[in-house]
């Protein structure tokens, strides 16, 4: 069991495959957790973080590595939640995967370079709050 779970977890994180150069400039290296990769991630936006926190507690697979989705939205993919409805057209269009951490992330950001954090409201009692420590 533990064998393929640090197989898994070096693929994930020795090697990010970011799908475009602004987010090759920001990959992190050699994080010790999914949330630490984010914080990296995220670093010019903390509040991505703390949107990825409240809406998956920083889970992009579940425990037998299917992809996580939403308890209340199953389309909600993800570390980010991304509506797969709404975004999986537009995020394949601009090169984006959102079943994938990267591609996830990446998506995220550009969609909140666009909306805001319009597209989390619903966690906003969560986030803000973090936001604000």
């Amino acid at each position: 069991m533990f064998l393929p779970l640090l197989l898994a977890l070096t693929a994930t994180f020795a090697s990010p495959a970011p799908l475009s150069a602004d987010a090759a400039s920001s990959t992190p290296q050699n994080p010790e957790t999914i949330g630490a990769y984010v914080k990296q991630y995220y670093a010019d936006t903390p509040i991505l973080a703390d949107i990825a926190w409240c809406e998956s507690r920083d889970r992009q697979w579940n425990p037998d590595w299917t992809v996580f989705h939403g308890a209340v939205n199953h389309y909600d993919v993800g570390l980010m939640q991304i509506n797969s409805l709404y975004h999986e057209d537009k995020a394949t269009a601009l090169g984006m995967d959102i079943y994938t951490l990267p591609g996830n992330l990446e998506y995220a950001q550009a969609l909140y370079d666009k909306e805001g954090t319009k597209p989390w409201a619903s966690s906003e009692v969560c986030w803000d709050k973090l936001s604000k420590k």
